[in-house]
């Protein structure tokens, strides 16, 4: 648990606003047939914030089914309130699922005193492994050096999801805490660095359109063989820098539907993407794809 690539899936909709689970099973395959490690649900980049709670557990049910065992499957909670999020964190335990990924509250911006509680207060409800999730740049709230030497205490508080995007931050956290959490890099364009500086794991978008790519440069990092991995990350890194803009999921589903696997559907508020923009992102995607390189036999790794 918290080693390896875990994919922050994109929820798959039809064009009538419903679930597309026959589309979400194809994704899913081309996942864990590029060996991924675990699998997350209900992310930034699966529109959590337009789901239902019905739709985010139906959608744990539907996975993990799926995947019969073979990875983990991790539900992120997004909430603002304490009561929600400890009734997702329940439910999700009910449901079968192997561990949670969790930002500070929603909307609210809380303090130091109020970010850590909260996340100590859902630990209590679960017995489900943690994960934090640490983005100040998207949602405004950091969970400081400070914090985690209170969320230490927590046993089941076990990794962070490191989105500062600040790549010293990996080396804060191993000189302060050792290997007490586990860290994977939350931001694609600093995988590599990140996971050279010691992160353990990837938590990433693009691997939802180019996974055999995502797991190659993990797999080949970790085995040492850095100057073969450093080939794929150039050639990847256009296209991963469209993790890091506001509309990430229609970019990343746009990737997604060039490659046969995903559509470019997408919940209101967010629109497709149209005009001079969606060439723009379709020129890079496709320039991917054209120049796409060869892959060593990474699965053996």
């Amino acid at each position: 648990m918290w080693k390896g690539v875990f994919p922050a899936l994109t929820t798959k909709f039809n064009g009538d606003d419903t679930l597309d689970y026959k589309l979400f099973e194809k994704n899913l395959n081309a996942q864990l047939a590029a060996g991924v490690d675990g699998v997350i649900l209900g992310g930034s980049l699966g529109e959590a914030s337009v789901l239902s709670n019905d739709e985010k557990f139906d959608l744990v049910k539907f996975t993990i089914d799926k995947v019969a065992g073979k990875v983990p499957v991790v539900l992120n909670i997004a909430e603002g309130s304490t009561r929600e999020a400890v009734k997702l964190a329940t439910q999700a335990e009910k449901l079968g699922s192997k561990g949670l990924m969790m930002l500070p509250p929603m909307r609210y911006k809380s303090d130091h005193r109020e970010t850590v509680k909260y996340f100590k207060d859902v630990a209590k409800s679960t017995s489900l492994p943690i994960m934090i999730y640490n983005n100040p740049v998207d949602y405004k709230i950091e969970v400081t050096l400070e914090m985690f030497d209170e969320l230490a205490e927590v046993s089941t508080i076990q990794a962070v999801k490191e989105s500062t995007r600040d790549v010293s931050n990996v080396t804060r956290m191993i000189n302060r805490f050792g290997d007490r959490f586990k860290i994977l890099c939350g931001v694609d364009p600093l995988a590599m660095e990140e996971l050279l500086m010691g992160a353990h794991g990837w938590v990433a978008g693009l691997v939802c359109a180019f996974p055999a790519e995502t797991v190659a440069i993990f797999r080949l990092i970790k085995a040492g063989r850095i100057a073969e991995a450093l080939t794929i990350y150039r050639w990847f890194l256009p296209i991963l820098e469209l993790d890091i803009h506001a509309k990430l999921v229609q970019y990343i589903k746009l990737a997604e539907t060039e490659t046969g696997i995903g559509s470019e559907n997408v919940r209101a508020p967010r629109l497709t993407l149209v005009g001079a923009e969606r060439e723009y992102v379709l020129k890079i995607i496709r320039g991917g794809i054209a120049s796409r390189p060869s892959l060593p036999d990474y699965k053996k790794l």
